[in-house]
């Protein structure tokens, strides 16, 4: 009766609220029994964790010495990171995971990997050189809130880098991309060569090209002249190493926040850097799609690496010879490949590097293979053509509530809206946090106000103020870049009327100054920069 019974229990099925709640459970019942029965973790990919699909959007940033990738990654935070530095030497020695943290502060490789809510745990395997090499730097940044992001090591030219590394760079820097939802490739307008190890660090990058932005950097130090050259020497170059006719997207623009040497492409550069924020600012809505396709990639990979290694189970000898069978199976690894691509119907984009397959199974006795086990391929063919469509429902449901979300808020981002420095609702309202320090104090700009009146006036205002396209027009001449004006006229406008006054316009000057001389700018404006007049009607408001 008790084995009746047992018959008629039914399992309740499990109730899949998200997306990602899905793609675990299905990873942890499908995929992952396939991978440990076939030892998939020794040749390819670890295994994943709830960290790997539960950590907001990564994007690794690589590039040679002194292409300005730390200046890029300080330009969209608006804030240094907890222990970098620049310079023009190579001065980033490390692999530096930037993330958010209530408290700024530097946690080193080794600890970092024993945190189970990181998603770095599997970095272990490259040992601990690398480990001295990795840290995380914390710090609370609104940017961060939404994107984390992976700032690498200069690549130097010359086979003396790659020895004195002690861990191997390019099998590091896949590791990442297998894991990030983008990756910004970084070029210099003045060093366009494409050193050893930069092509093998592209190399390593191969598989994940929808992943791929490429960004020319330091542009405004070339005229247009020189720009379209080095445009078309560096889609060369890279053409040569990517091996592919499809032309990789290419950002031209100066990634920092200070005024461009040679304005001739101020405008190009404004179109370039909104189209690349526009791209990075999507990735939290596109997060949920990214792990669905990186998981359907690595299940297709799954696939064939369970074919390859039952094939080989299979074709060697139960006593005698096996050494020298091992050995021309080894050899004749191509042709096995092609005799299982006919066979099950893959295609041959599923495969995995041939010469490197053939150097890891060197090491690997084949008589402790596994052969093909129906059961779990069933469950695999399951998952790649009905559970993964069972998800798409939710997914839809999901990117139409993320539809609506802002995206990546904070830093550059805040910088490319509002004010006369964008197309469309040029003075859209900001929402004022806190309440306003009414305290009386002396104004900081007043002793150089003279001097930014005549400014003013020069300009021939309206009613004693001038319009956002006036105003916009001197600031441009600063040669700052727009998504510091931007925040410069956020911080000026106080009144929030899209015009600025005497007062307004001093401010502005003053704060451009500020930044020309190298200082950063406020978050928000504090009472002893508030313009006296506006401090009065804030009073009289409240």
């Amino acid at each position: 009766m008790s084995r009746w019974g047992r018959k008629n229990v039914k399992k309740t099925p499990e109730v899949i609220r998200t997306v990602t709640e899905g793609l675990k459970s299905l990873y942890r019942t499908k995929l992952m029994p396939l991978e440990q029965y076939y030892n998939f973790h020794d040749f390819h990919s670890p295994s994943l964790e709830d960290a790997d699909f539960d950590n907001k959007p990564m994007v690794l940033v690589v590039g040679q010495y002194s292409t300005g990738k730390t200046t890029f990654i300080r330009y969209l935070l608006e804030q240094d990171v907890p222990g970098s530095r620049v310079g023009p030497e190579p001065t980033t020695d490390s692999f530096t995971a930037i993330m958010h943290g209530d408290v700024e502060g530097v946690t080193p490789g080794n600890a970092l990997i024993v945190d189970p809510n990181k998603p770095f745990r599997k970095l272990n395997a490259f040992g601990n050189t690398f480990l001295n090499r990795f840290q995380c730097a914390q710090m609370p940044n609104q940017v961060l809130e939404s994107i984390s992001i992976i700032d690498t090591p200069g690549i130097l030219s010359g086979a003396k880098q790659r020895v004195s590394r002690g861990y191997d760079f390019p099998a590091v820097l896949r590791w990442f991309a297998e894991r990030v939802d983008r990756i910004i490739l970084l070029f210099d307008a003045h060093k366009l060569e494409i050193s050893d190890e930069f092509s093998e660090a592209i190399g390593a990058l191969k598989g994940n090209e929808d992943k791929l932005r490429v960004v020319l950097n330091k542009a405004d130090m070339v005229g247009t002249q020189q720009l379209m050259r080095v445009y078309g020497a560096l889609m060369w170059s890279l053409g040569k190493v990517f091996g592919t006719p499809e032309v990789l997207r290419v950002y031209i623009g100066s990634f920092w926040s200070e005024p461009l040497m040679v304005p001739d492409n101020r405008k190009l550069f404004e179109l370039e850097e909104e189209d690349l924020f526009a791209d990075i600012q999507n990735l939290p809505r596109n997060a949920a799609l990214r792990k669905l396709n990186d998981l359907v990639k690595r299940a297709r990979l799954v696939r064939v690496h369970a074919h390859i290694i039952s094939y080989l189970k299979q074709e060697m000898p139960s006593v005698f010879r096996k050494d020298n069978k091992k050995k021309n199976l080894i050899y004749q690894l191509p042709v096995i490949f092609s005799k299982i691509q006919l066979q099950h119907h893959i295609s041959a984009g599923d495969f995995p590097d041939c010469a490197k397959m053939q150097e890891q199974l060197m090491v690997h006795d084949f008589t402790k293979f596994k052969p093909l086990k129906p059961n779990l391929m069933a469950a695999l063919d399951e998952f790649l053509s009905s559970d993964i469509a069972k998800l798409m429902p939710l997914l839809r449901q999901e990117e139409l509530e993320a539809g609506v979300q802002p995206g990546v808020q904070g830093g550059a981002f805040l910088g490319t809206r509002g004010g006369p420095f964008v197309e469309g609702d040029p003075f859209a309202q900001m929402e004022e946090n806190g309440e306003a320090n009414e305290e009386e104090g002396d104004w900081v700009v007043t002793k150089d106000k003279p001097k930014y009146d005549e400014i003013f006036y020069n300009l021939a205002p309206n009613e004693g103020k001038l319009s956002g396209t006036k105003a916009k027009d001197w600031m441009v001449s600063t040669r700052l870049p727009n998504s510091v004006l931007g925040r410069i006229w956020k911080l000026s406008d106080v009144d929030r009327d899209g015009m600025l006054d005497d007062e307004e316009f001093a401010l502005a000057s003053h704060l451009i100054e500020v930044k020309l001389e190298g200082h950063g700018l406020p978050p928000e404006l504090p009472a002893r920069l508030v313009p006296p007049s506006k401090r009065r009607q804030k009073g009289s408001d409240a």
